[in-house]
This record gives structure tokens, C-alpha cells and sequence, in this order.
């Protein structure tokens, strides 16, 4: 792709940075940890006992991710994707204060090393078998840097969600679920604009059923069910959908309950790549930070070589 513009740039930046934002504001209150009485704050608790202002393991998966999409890798290759597996790996013997129980249940056990993408792969796949499901919405939360890393893409962007995706979540419900909003935050970096049905042509029909089947509901319509990757994902369509803001949608998203500070990140990730970096309130950039020692200029600057490297 050619060199990308001022307005670009700064939705790009966004796009990690809303993940983050998102994640942190979101944290409080997961799974009612903390009862949400007026504006949602980041405030820090909820399931890990998170400091204020600090994203979990949402934006932790995601700097995995985002750190190999910088050095400029297609995504799609086994060198890259053992990269994002021995990464993975690494984040999850530092002993994260969260961690979803497919996420857990893959990388228990398994080695980093020249093949670790294949293993966790293998491992997600026996875990699928055995227990008859895998479509958590635990790869969806942590998919948008892959949307950076093939910008203005969609063949390859569709390819390496699935690719991401299925290191650790084999049902291929998961893998389409980021595919589509990876295709939407691209679109959005690249044209200021949030549609959900960008991607859909690319898809199993059955998500244009689900799509239309769920308009106009609130982002508390899917609170209950969340933890499922389609429910989360229409859970922050939702909220995105409606926002006039950056902050009104992120809002939104935390107010709809449940997995709030996933379904939150999921949302910031299209809201930034909507309104840009920009937009994300300097009370909410000040503060958040997180694993591996990162702020939200370090995020920024990530988002920012990732798509310079995919030029």
C-alpha cells in the first residue's frame, strides 16, 4: 500500500490504543466485580486485582500480537506465527493476573520453540474434541493488530485472523469472527468509517443471518451471554454502531455488562480505528498502561510501525 495520510495514521494509532483504553476502563467491573453506580472509571480490581488505568490480559495478547506485526511480518507465515506463539507462551509463564480458561488450557504445558505455533494449534485443536466447543471470545479481543498488518488487504487480512486465531481457539466460528472485525477495522482506518458488513461476502452466510437478525439491540441484549465470541462481537458492534464519540462508545460497551473489559477492548479497537487517536480523552491516555512495561505512547508507536512496515 502507499504511504498513508495525517487522519490515517492517527486512526491506526488509535486502533491499539482504543483496545487498551477500552480494556482498562472495562476492568472494574467484569462479570459484576464491582458494581457500575454512574460513569464507568478506570479504577483498577475486578478479576486480576488490576492497578488503575491497567489493561489485562485482553491488551497483553494484543502487544503480543502487535509486537511481531512492527517488525513488518506477514502475519500468515510459520516464522511469524511462532513468534506470536512463543510470545504467547512467554506472557503466560510471567503469570498474568487473568487469563481465559481456553486460553489457559492451551498453553498449559505446551514448549516455545522453532514448531510452537504448530503445537498450540494441535493442543486447541484436542481441546475442541474433547470438550465440543472453543468459540470463547478470547482470540477475537486480542485480533486487531492483524488488521494493521495487512492494511488495505482483505484476502490476507481474512488468512491470518484464521491463522492467529485458531493458536488457540480451533472452532472456526472464532476464526470468523475475527476475520470480519479485522476487515472492519480496516476499513475504518482507511476511510473513517464503521460497517460491520464489509466483510460479510467473505464469510459463512450464517453471519449475515445472525447480523440481521440482531439490530437496534443494546449492547446489554448480549451481556448475559458474552463470553461467546459472536455475542461479544455484536455486543460491541453495538456500542460502536451508536457512538457519537470515541468515549461514548467505550462507555456504552462497559455499561452492557459481563465480559465488560473484553467486549470493551474489542469496541475501542473499531472506535479508535473510527474517531483516531486523537479522540481517546487525555484522562484515559495519562493513565493507562500495562504488560510488558508499556504506555500509551509505546502503543501508538507500535500501531504506527506496523503499518509503516506494510507499506
Amino acid at each position: 500500500m502507499s504511504a498513508v495520510d495525517a487522519a490515517t495514521a492517527d486512526r491506526a494509532a488509535g486502533v491499539l490504543l482504543g483496545t487498551a483504553v477500552g480494556d482498562a476502563l472495562g476492568v472494574p467491573y467484569e462479570y459484576g466485580s464491582r458494581p457500575l453506580t454512574g460513569a464507568p472509571a478506570m479504577l483498577g480490581g475486578g478479576l486480576g486485582d488490576y492497578a488503575p488505568g491497567q489493561w489485562s490480559d485482553d491488551t497483553e495478547m494484543t502487544c503480543v500480537i502487535a509486537r511481531v506485526a512492527a517488525t513488518g511480518a506477514d502475519l500468515r507465515t510459520p516464522q511469524a506465527l511462532d513468534a506470536i506463539a512463543d510470545g504467547f507462551l512467554a506472557w503466560y509463564a510471567s503469570g498474568p493476573g487473568d487469563v481465559g480458561i481456553q486460553t489457559r488450557g492451551v498453553l498449559s504445558g505446551v514448549e516455545p520453540g522453532p514448531g510452537s505455533a504448530a503445537r498450540l494449534r494441535g493442543t486447541a485443536a484436542e481441546l475442541h474434541r474433547s470438550r465440543g466447543r472453543s468459540a470463547g471470545n478470547g482470540a477475537l479481543m486480542r485480533t486487531a493488530p492483524v488488521a494493521l498488518a495487512h492494511l488495505g488487504d482483505p484476502d490476507a487480512i481474512v488468512e491470518a485472523a484464521h491463522a492467529v486465531s485458531a493458536l488457540t481457539h480451533h472452532d472456526p466460528v472464532a476464526g470468523e469472527a475475527c476475520a470480519l472485525w479485522c476487515l472492519a477495522v480496516d476499513h475504518a482506518v482507511r476511510t473513517g468509517v464503521a460497517d460491520l458488513r464489509v466483510g460479510l461476502s467473505r464469510l459463512d452466510p450464517q453471519w449475515t443471518r445472525w447480523l440481521d437478525e440482531s439490530p437496534y439491540q443494546p449492547p446489554s441484549a448480549f451481556g448475559r451471554n458474552n463470553g461467546w465470541v459472536v455475542a461479544a462481537l455484536f455486543g460491541a458492534w453495538s456500542a460502536v454502531e451508536r457512538a457519537t464519540s470515541f468515549e461514548d462508545g467505550v462507555v456504552a460497551a462497559v455499561e452492557g455488562g459481563g465480559d465488560t473489559d473484553t467486549v470493551a477492548a474489542i469496541a475501542g479497537a473499531l472506535l479508535g480505528a473510527r474517531f483516531g487517536a486523537a479522540a481517546v480523552p487525555d484522562r484515559h491516555r495519562d493513565v493507562v498502561h500495562g504488560w510488558p512495561g508499556l504506555r500509551a505512547g509505546d502503543l501508538t508507536g507500535l500501531a504506527t510501525r506496523t503499518v509503516g512496515a506494510a507499506r
